[in-house]
């Protein structure tokens, strides 16, 4: 995922400053110790073809590390790991999940909002490290919907 990303938001810009580097690296970082649930697809004989987890986000649901392997999508992949990580939520009260994505990612995009996700101001870490965030919530059933 690492290095489709890189491939993706450095293609046509110039790199970024080391200390713009270590801030995103930093807010893009996942703790072992703050994911509640990792999901992982794979096919009959063990290959990894997707992977999705949720993460404490100081309280929040977050939706972290989102990829189905490049020769796996268009079948249903990404939409079985949302469906699995919003039955992991629900089942532990969550009453929403949030997540953030990029602009250069269509698919992505897409995949959440045919999911059901809606568009929300981008959440710090982001604001300041990632500035071409795009952030999503989904509101789970009996819950208020929040305001980003």
């Amino acid at each position: 995922m690492d290095a489709e990303m890189s491939a993706v938001y450095s293609a046509g810009r110039e790199p970024d400053p080391d200390d713009v580097v270590a801030a995103r690296d930093a807010a893009l970082l996942v703790h072992p110790d703050k994911v509640r649930a990792t999901l992982l697809v794979v096919d009959p004989d063990g290959t990894a073809l997707g992977h999705a987890a949720l993460y404490d986000r100081g309280g929040e649901w977050e939706v972290k590390r989102v990829i189905v392997d490049r020769e796996q999508r268009g079948r249903g992949i990404g939409r079985l790991l949302m469906a699995g990580v919003e039955a992991d939520a629900r089942a532990a009260g969550a009453p929403r999940m949030i997540l953030q994505t990029g602009d250069r990612q269509p698919d992505a995009v897409a995949l959440y909002e045919k999911t059901g996700w809606t568009g929300i101001p981008t959440y710090e870490p982001y604001v300041t490290t990632i500035p071409q965030s795009i952030c999503f919530e989904k509101v789970l059933d009996g819950a208020e919907q929040h305001a980003g």
